[in-house]
């Protein structure tokens, strides 16, 4: 790699929230919605009442080393271990995981500049509870005001921390969405999935949800998607007679795999966006999805395309034009970034590590060695000046 002369932007940085992110501002009437527990003397996580198992680990006291799966989502696995073997033994936390100055140092190390710092643990709440509105605005609501207290959310100007707001209720959402822009917030976190209700899911493009929208539009924060539990797992219990219990994102089945819970959310979710309008009636509004990978897009972008054309009254303008102007992706290391540059352009690619988690890069710079086929001026958009100017708000 050639020296860089211009600052690093990641897209994608992930912190672990200890139990006071959650539990710190939880209103009492609420405590029991969102417990650590002990079970045979390890600490898990209830949630609704029901123990849950999605992150196995939920206090975060070890985890799995940065970058320990990198070669199990390259393909590298001639010897098929299973993904826990390939892991290898765990690590303790360090302070870079959960605190903003620990990590800005990392950073430094890292020649990183700046960078995004999303939540980890709390993508559980929202299929879980999804019936209970109030009980997840509340416990977003505590991480993010924790999030406020010890860390802000754009520290030093190179570290910004991504909120989590659920729309189920769009009054609370747009309170939620007045709390943080006040709080300096620069970019706005939802689930890439159907907006939960009584009466089943919907779509976050209808209309009801415009009031939130505008407020996005004129404040020129983006929205990012990163990948959750977005319940897509229902399609493997249709298949296999209720499946294996609570979603696990890494207990790797092949069948699961093949059925993409990954990629079909955050397709589905865009397309649900352009299809219902919210880029039509709110121009700066602008999304960008992360640690979704990339192979969803070209099969997304010609679906758009025949649809256009069998029903062009339905669109004001091509789908195809409305996402290009509108959404950013990160793809993964292992991905074709040429191709996603050939679909969406270079303007629209981002730069992600997911560092520290084990399925992210140990070292985000080795991002450049994927990358090498580009030209400098390609090379400097995904790794600084698309991200830079999200946060700057140029449109």
């Amino acid at each position: 790699m050639t020296a860089v002369t211009y600052p690093i932007y990641d897209a994608d940085r992930h912190f672990y929230e200890p139990p006071e992110a959650f539990l710190r501002h939880l209103p009492k009437k609420f405590k029991k919605e969102f417990q650590y527990v002990q079970v045979n003397g390890r600490t898990k996580l209830a949630v609704g009442g029901m123990l849950s198992d999605y992150i196995p680990n939920p206090t975060f006291e070890v985890v799995a080393a940065p970058g320990a799966h990198e070669k199990w989502y390259r393909g590298q696995n001639p010897e098929g271990l299973s993904l826990r073997e390939i892991t290898g033994e765990p690590i303790a936390s360090q302070a870079a995981f959960n605190n903003g100055d620990a990590h800005l140092k990392v950073m430094d190390e890292q020649k990183i500049h700046a960078g995004l710092f999303l939540p980890t643990l709390a993508s559980v709440i929202e299929e879980r509870l999804a019936q209970r509105p109030e009980v997840i605005h509340a416990l977003l609501h505590s991480v993010n005001q924790w999030t406020a207290e010890e860390c802000g959310f754009a520290r030093d100007n190179r570290l910004f921390p991504v909120p989590m707001i659920n729309l189920a209720d769009v009054d609370e959402a747009c309170k939620e969405l007045d709390f943080l822009l006040a709080s300096g917030a620069r970019v706005i976190g939802i689930r890439p999935a159907p907006v939960s209700g009584l009466k089943g899911g919907r779509s976050m493009g209808f209309e009801e949800f415009d009031p939130f929208w505008a407020r996005i539009n004129e404040a020129k924060v983006f929205v990012v998607l990163h990948v959750s539990d977005s319940g897509y797992d229902k399609v493997y219990q249709w298949w296999t007679a209720g499946g294996k219990g609570e979603f696990r994102p890494f207990e790797k089945d092949p069948f699961g795999e093949i059925l993409d819970w990954m990629g079909r959310p955050i397709a589905d979710t865009l397309a649900a966006l352009i299809c219902h309008g919210v880029f039509d009636r709110f121009p700066n509004v602008r999304v960008a999805s992360l640690e979704n990978g990339s192979s969803w897009l070209e099969p997304l972008l010609q679906r758009m395309e025949a649809t256009y054309h069998k029903m062009p009254k339905t669109f004001r303008r091509n789908p195809v034009e409305t996402f290009r102007q509108h959404v950013y992706v990160a793809p993964f290391y292992e991905d074709p970034i040429d191709k996603v540059i050939e679909l969406i352009g270079v303007e629209r690619v981002l730069f992600g590590s997911d560092w520290p988690h084990p399925e992210g890069l140990a070292h985000p710079l080795d991002f450049f060695k994927d990358i090498s086929n580009l030209n400098a001026t390609q090379t400097q958009r995904i790794m600084s000046t698309n991200l830079k100017e999200l946060l700057e708000g140029v449109r």
